[in-house]
């Protein structure tokens, strides 16, 4: 799974409607340009291939404040809303997601119910543990066999992510089962997007508007 699509679904979807620059300035205000491929670049070409492909509804309003042709906001359809549910749900059961997926997963997990959130949490537990077993099935941590040489190191690396990441989910876990943050249906959500005009401190080209219809930037 690319990440890409479910960050640029999830940030679209937290506004209703959106253009490219304000889906780009949240995804930088995450800090998702450190730990995943949302460039900007990918971030205009995800919003163009999904409304070609159904899952966001482009709409056409005024002019760019800097001129040029009309800014293009995007909206979820039905199926949109469909493939972010069901990208999100794979991102956190999935034991085998890169970790830029299990982020953007972690990232909008809040947009589902507090019970559905664990159990999909359990079972990427449940997919770490098992993943273990068919490394220590024929290979003991630690000299064990003595025949993999250095080979053993890979072996060792693949318990540990293993280990480490099931310790890291357990406790994920067990701080939503405590009651930490507010799903959907709880009350009032926490605001992770920054509003229209709002500075962003962390922006990686500059706090102004592009100028392209579609919120590309002029070259």
């Amino acid at each position: 799974m690319s990440a890409i699509r479910l960050l640029v679904l999830g940030a679209v979807r937290q506004h209703g409607r959106a253009h490219g620059y304000q889906v780009r300035n949240d995804l930088e205000y995450w800090g998702a340009h450190e730990w995943s491929n949302a460039k900007p670049g990918s971030i205009y070409h995800a919003l163009k291939q999904m409304a070609k492909e159904g899952l966001l509804r482009a709409h056409d309003i005024a002019p760019s404040t800097v001129g040029g042709p009309p800014r293009t906001e995007y909206e979820l359809t039905a199926a949109g809303g469909t493939e972010y549910f069901a990208l999100l749900r794979a991102a956190l059961s999935r034991y085998d997601e890169k970790a830029d997926v299990l982020s953007a997963g972690i990232g909008f997990v809040v947009d589902l119910p507090r019970a559905e959130a664990v159990a999909l949490l359990k079972e990427r537990v449940r997919g770490l543990q098992e993943w273990r077993g068919t490394v220590t099935g024929y290979y003991t941590p630690k000299g064990g066999t003595g025949q993999l040489g250095h080979i053993g190191e890979i072996m060792d690396m693949w318990v540990h992510a293993a280990d480490s990441g099931a310790a890291w989910t357990q406790g994920l876990i067990e701080r939503i089962e405590a009651g930490a943050y507010v799903f959907v249906g709880e009350g009032e959500p926490f605001v992770g997007v920054l509003a229209e005009g709002q500075e962003n401190p962390y922006a990686t080209g500059g706090a102004a508007e592009p100028g392209g219809g579609d919120g590309t930037p002029r070259q």
